[in-house]
């Protein structure tokens, strides 16, 4: 028991019944007051009724009102030793306090004007010794310190004039409880298989439940919206009969990123500007299979499989250099020549990081994730590309497709994918795709009746729009704000994405 709650119930005890705490205790304030007669109140000590009124404490102004008379008591005193006051010179004598004070002299009826826009004191009060006038607003002030009560409209009209300010002011009034004592026995929390064994419950007091009180947060960890929104684009994947590849190699050789993909060694995607290439080890080795080796070199040298090729000198070290991977679609190439070994229908997908050398604004980064199905099934044809596109999409709630022609190294025919923006009142890109080219495809060993679709969306964009985020630089880098990770919602992949 502390000494302010022993306070509190000798007080008790010696009045038995404490109308206000806040008289028989002026130099506690009301948190301290609280929580010692709550802690006394579990106990059964006392009980409490919390009271709240406003109070009212003279502003600066207000108390020198009281020491030295208000504005209008002042401008009075000075008219009366000086006879007459050009209304002009009010300021220069008073300040600012004179425009204040000639209102109210004038409404308390003790000033008037004359014909030479001077002031003067009014008949009624020009006989009267000063010190029997009444000063109504020092008078009100007084009651005020006072503690008397005064109507509301007085009230409004001093705070109005900035002579009083309103406090708060909190009160108990307390009665003694069913067990009131000077003693605080100590009330357990908890009942133990001890107490249960040798029976002594049955002596011991408990502190009762509180079931208001609210439980202590507990620290978790919290998924990142982009995790959030990458389940739920692997649930539709599953649901479509999709299996995951492995995706955490995030260095490739050239080989894989850009050769395997028909993408040609002089091309732009492959210079320092865009690519991140590894220092050390510069270099890896390439696959085993060299008849594979030997396909894709006559694929972009001379052309074979019915593709005329690039027509340049294809050479072995420019792919074996190492870079971070520029998209997933290095991953499906693995995946696609493991599928030559044992040709079948395929439905595969990867949701993970790429790397680009990009300059860092408001919606692009270095790296980013991207979202890639791969669909491998034979005779299949364009229509069954864009059927399945808008069976994918519809699962996230975005239907009407529209498809575009466009170029891609690695497919043809390609496309890419748009959906209608109701906010942007326009057509928006969504996603690409297209059909892998039959020279990719064959030099790998695959039939030439075994045809791929693959398509691509980035996971940034959706996650944006679905959790309002301007900045890319807010979702990922050191501009995260960890709150924003904690708080917000599982994702829902539903029309909004793109509406």
């Amino acid at each position: 028991m502390s000494d302010f709650q022993l306070q509190i119930l000798k007080k008790l005890a010696e009045l038995n019944e404490i109308k206000s705490t806040a008289q028989v205790f002026p130099e506690k304030n009301s948190q301290e007051v609280l929580a010692a007669l709550s802690s006394l109140n579990a106990h059964s000590k006392l009980n409490y009724v919390k009271s709240e009124n406003i109070a009212y404490d003279l502003s600066n102004e207000g108390k020198d009102i009281i020491a030295n008379g208000s504005h209008e008591m002042k401008l009075l005193s000075l008219v009366k030793e000086l006879g007459k006051l050009q209304i002009k010179d009010v300021m220069s004598k008073m300040g600012a306090d004179g425009k204040v004070g000639q209102a109210r002299a004038f409404k308390s009826g003790w000033i008037v004007k004359n014909k030479e826009n001077e002031l003067e004191v009014s008949d009624k009060f020009k006989s009267q010794p000063l010190d029997t006038i009444e000063d109504e607003t020092k008078i009100l002030l007084q009651k005020i310190v006072d503690g008397e009560t005064l109507d509301t409209k007085t009230i409004n009209d001093l705070k109005k004039r900035k002579l009083i300010t309103p406090r708060k002011l909190t009160d108990y009034s307390v009665t003694k409880g069913p067990d009131f004592s000077l003693e605080l026995a100590k009330l357990e929390t908890d009942i133990t298989s001890e107490m249960v064994a040798t029976g002594s419950y049955k002596d011991l007091k408990f502190k009762a439940y509180n079931f208001n009180s609210q439980g202590v947060n507990v620290s978790s960890g919290a998924l990142h919206p982009l995790n959030k929104v990458r389940e739920e684009f692997r649930q539709i994947f599953f649901s479509m009969g999709f299996t995951e590849m492995p995706s955490n190699q995030y260095v490739e050789t050239g080989f894989w990123n850009f050769d395997a993909l028909y993408v040609p060694q002089q091309h732009p995607a492959r210079d320092l500007q865009d690519t991140f290439y590894i220092k050390d080890p510069l270099t890896a080795d390439l696959p085993e299979d060299k008849t594979y080796i030997s396909n894709i070199k006559a694929v972009h040298e001379n052309g074979k499989f019915d593709s005329i090729g690039y027509r340049y000198n294809w050479k072995e070290e420019e792919c074996q250099k190492l870079v971070l991977r520029t998209h997933t679609t290095a991953i499906s190439a693995r995946m696609l020549h493991d599928l030559a070994k044992d040709p079948k229908p395929t439905r595969l997908f990867s949701i993970d990081r790429v790397f680009r050398n990009e300059a860092v604004d408001a919606t692009h980064l270095a790296e980013f994730h991207q979202v890639e199905g791969v669909l491998a099934d034979y005779n299949i044809t364009l229509g069954d590309l864009i059927k399945f596109m808008e069976e994918f999409f519809a699962k996230m709630g975005v239907t009407g497709l529209r498809f575009k022609p466009t170029y891609n190294p690695y497919t043809e025919p390609s496309m890419e994918i748009f959906s209608w923006h109701e906010g942007l009142g326009k057509w928006v890109e969504i996603g690409n795709s297209g059909m892998f080219r039959p020279e990719m495809l064959e030099s790998m060993g695959l039939p030439k009746d075994l045809r791929v679709l693959g398509w691509g969306l980035s996971l940034e964009r959706p996650t944006m729009i679905k959790y309002k985020v301007q900045n890319i630089r807010e979702l990922l880098g050191h501009k995260v704000s960890l709150d924003f990770i904690e708080t917000n919602p599982a994702a829902r992949l539903d029309e909004d994405l793109y509406e």
